[in-house]
């Protein structure tokens, strides 16, 4: 009950002179800070004062409570003042034109009188959940310096990689160790970089393996090192990739392949912080922070004896799943656009762009192999392309990526249809929400209702 209290409302404007309905309006907000003014001068005086993030206004204002030129006055100095207010105008019966006025001079919504309470909160509740991610959206831009990007270089407009990249900012500075789990292709190595990055150990070398990729009786004298005439082909003492990183940061991908000896080792060091090299009767400190990844199941993996269970908590401290890129909506045609910048201008500088059919078949593929595939296929794009767009065909890709089995059931198709759509809209307007919904012919508030509805991400 005491956070209850302590909790800070947010705040909201309500411009109404008339009485009844101040009084109506102002215990209908119980979740807001609610300040209640009848004029002009007190409005701007409040918003000044307050700040609010959200503003309901009567157009009909006194000196002219019958029409609309006070409250238009006051919505153009809202605007003037505060842009980024969400502001909902209220008209009268069939006061449509005014109303359409309103949202072109800056307005967010409008309701009509009389007043259905129920129906305005909703209307208030989403201006105010909009202005709290535009505000974060706008921090999160400050913070990178470059919009689109994350973490310095990952470049996304989806929620989903919004979030991993601020649970990777919040734990960088931590010495605990990540398990970055996700597909194939999805960006592993990048955050991990980027993690590293964002750490106090940037000073310091990132250091990446791939587990996968290394003979299993080398992969021993790759991690730990090992000492001149360990074995044969030892001429010389050989500092191992976790030695190499002492002071930064060691990315081990596919760490799912490490084979079961050597996982004991690999603990032992997790659990003294010190190493002994092949052949070596010395130990070693070592600060080396860890951070890994696999596209295995490991849990699965313990189960069936094949990964050590007390390793595994070791290594996933904090676990962090990373979204494949069909889960990204808007990213696909983000990350082509990026992609196409850098390859023409090293490998054929003609190529200006996407053309239409080539930004369509983007929007409609599905991106098994994710970010690795689009990369590669925008590269070969931009090599075979012969004017200054790159086309459908330059990217070898079907009409139509999404072959999946067509529900029977009337609901589900239509809701089926009704998400393609609204994803396709959002990676052709990047995630911006007015211009997805002038795209799709609907108001932003039917858009939010359907995001919600559906449960994506704008």
């Amino acid at each position: 009950m005491a956070d209850d209290k302590t909790r800070v409302l947010p705040k909201l404007l309500i411009v109404e002179d008339d009485e009844g309905l101040q009084a109506q309006l102002k215990w209908a907000y119980d979740d807001f800070d609610v300040t209640v003014v009848g004029d002009r001068a007190t409005a701007i005086a409040a918003l000044r004062a307050e700040e609010p993030p959200v503003v309901t206004l009567d157009l009909g204002l006194p000196p002219d409570p019958d029409g609309t030129s006070e409250g238009f006055a006051v919505l153009e100095e809202i605007m003037a003042l505060k842009p980024d207010t969400k502001v909902i105008v209220a008209t009268g019966h069939g006061a449509r034109e005014s109303a359409l006025t309103a949202i072109a001079r800056g307005a967010y919504d409008f309701y009509q009188k009389p007043v259905d309470i129920e129906q305005l909160g909703l209307i208030v509740r989403r201006a105010y959940n909009l202005h709290r991610i535009e505000t974060e959206n706008r921090a999160l831009q400050s913070r990178t310096g470059e919009e689109n990007t994350v973490l310095g270089g990952l470049i996304t407009a989806a929620p989903e990689m919004v979030r991993v990249a601020r649970t990777i900012e919040r734990v960088s500075n931590t010495n605990v160790s990540v398990m970055l789990l996700g597909a194939s292709g999805t960006g592993k190595e990048l955050l991990a970089k980027g993690l590293h990055e964002a750490s106090e150990r940037r000073g310091g070398a990132f250091i990446a393996i791939n587990c996968a990729a290394i003979p299993e009786n080398l992969l021993e004298s790759e991690l730990f090192g090992h000492e001149k005439g360990a074995f044969t082909g030892a001429v010389k003492t050989t500092e191992g990739k976790i030695e190499q990183a002492d002071g930064g940061t060691l990315f081990l991908d596919e760490v799912g392949d490490i084979p079961l000896p050597l996982q004991v080792k690999l603990l032992r060091f997790l659990q003294e912080r010190t190493i002994e090299r092949i052949g070596g009767r010395k130990s070693i400190g070592v600060d080396t922070r860890i951070v890994c990844a696999t596209h295995q199941d490991l849990e699965a993996m313990i189960a069936d004896g094949r990964f050590r269970e007390d390793l595994f908590y070791r290594l996933a401290e904090i676990v962090v799943k990373i979204p494949s890129l069909a889960e990204r909506p808007g990213d696909a045609t983000l990350l082509a656009k990026a992609f196409l910048k850098r390859f023409a201008k090293e490998m054929n500088p003609q190529v200006k762009g996407f053309a239409a059919d080539a930004l369509a078949a983007i929007d409609a593929w599905g991106w098994p192999g994710n970010v690795r595939e689009l990369e590669n296929r925008v590269k070969r794009a931009v090599i075979m392309a012969d004017g200054k767009l790159v086309n459908a065909g330059d990217l070898d890709l079907e009409a139509d990526g999404e072959e999946e089995a067509q529900p029977l059931n009337l609901k589900s198709a239509r809701e089926q249809a009704d998400r393609k759509v609204i994803r396709h809209a959002l990676a052709r307007s990047e995630g911006n929400i007015s211009n997805t919904a002038k795209m799709l012919g609907i108001s932003r508030p039917t858009l939010y209702d359907l995001l919600k509805q559906y449960d994506l991400h704008a």
